[in-house]
Formats: structure tokens, C-alpha cells, sequence
């Protein structure tokens, strides 16, 4: 059966979805093109319709996972300039963050498999860290461009490294120190 020009585009869409929270949760070694497809809930057959490997997808993933984030900042921004820094990092350092790979900030889980697997996504890993150093640095409270600029990175890496090691252990308790302590000292800072 012909599937209509407007369903194919749907369905690519679908797919692309879905394999950015896929990705996020089980990383690009961790799903394979048949249980991703099927968690789209199209046949393994039509992947190959779509894209030409799941390296092609892991960039469109990729693309959406970091726009749909940035997107994110930047609606928090808008929403409360004077206390967006805070509720930033509470945020990215939340419980629910940590919990919720799928939907959370790519960089801590893509960023390993874009070093890694795809290097076609560098591009917009890259652009799109470089927009988040910019909204962070805008955000700083004091210091030159430059200084406002490498406190933004500092934040950012610490942020996701956080991110990272939260998610690394099995000690929920420790877990929630590591979030907590990098939490208090962004925020002191």
C-alpha cells in the first residue's frame, strides 16, 4: 500500500522524534533501527525509505533534540529574566532532569555518542553549545564579555558533567549530593 506523500513526511517526522528520546535514554549503540521503528510504530522495512543509516538519523535526532532544548532556555529566559540563571540550573539539577533523559538536555547524554559515533552531528552539537554559552553568558550578573563568556562555559560543563555523574550512579543519595553541591556552588557564584 502507497503511503501518501504527506504520511511519508509525518512518519519521517515521527521517527525523528522518536529517536531523539530514544537516543537520550539508551544512547546510539543502545537501539537498534527494528526497535526504534517499532517504537515509532512503523515496520523495520520503511527506515531505509527515510533515511539512508541510522547515522543520518542520529543527526536529525540530534538537530531536534538541541533545538527543542534550546528552545527551552530560552522560553525560561523570556518568561523571568532577573531569576532565569537560578531556575536554569535547578532545573537542568532536578531530580526530574536526572530521571528523564529522554526529554532532557541532550548534552549529557548525546554529546558521548556524537564524539563518538557521529561526527556528521558535531555541526549542530557544536552551533548549538556555542547558543547556549551565549544565552548563559547574557544571563551573568558582572564582568566583560570575555569574562561573563568563559563563566558561561564553566557553567555549562559543570552542568552537564553533574548531569553525567547523577546519572552514573546507583547510589540515589549520592546522586542527589553531586546535584546539590554543583547546584550551590553555581549559584553562590
Amino acid at each position: 500500500m502507497k503511503v501518501s506523500r504527506e504520511q511519508a513526511a509525518l512518519n519521517r517526522e515521527r521517527i525523528v522524534e522518536v529517536a531523539a528520546k530514544l537516543f537520550r535514554e539508551k544512547g546510539y549503540d543502545g537501539i537498534g533501527v527494528a526497535d526504534l521503528m517499532k517504537n515509532a510504530g512503523l515496520t523495520h522495512g520503511g527506515f531505509y525509505g527515510h533515511f539512508a543509516s541510522k547515522e543520518d538519523l542520529m543527526v536529525e535526532a540530534c538537530e531536534l533534540a538541541l533545538k527543542k532544548s534550546l528552545e527551552s532556555w530560552k522560553v525560561r529566559i523570556e518568561q523571568d529574566p532577573q531569576q532565569a540563571l537560578p531556575k536554569l540550573v535547578n532545573h537542568y539539577l532536578s531530580t526530574q532532569s536526572r530521571d528523564t533523559p529522554g526529554v532532557a538536555c541532550p548534552a549529557p547524554t548525546m554529546g558521548v555518542d556524537v564524539a563518538r559515533s557521529s561526527p556528521s552531528a558535531r555541526p549542530a552539537f557544536t552551533a548549538t553549545t556555542r547558543q547556549q554559552f551565549d544565552l548563559l553568558a547574557g544571563l551573568m550578573p558582572e564582568g566583560t564579555a570575555e569574562e561573563k563568556r568563559r563563566l558561561a562555559i564553566t557553567t555549562f560543563s559543570a552542568l552537564v558533567g553533574a548531569m553525567v555523574l547523577a546519572r552514573s550512579t546507583d547510589d540515589a543519595a549520592f546522586s542527589e549530593e553531586i546535584m546539590e553541591a554543583v547546584r550551590t556552588q553555581l549559584l553562590a557564584s
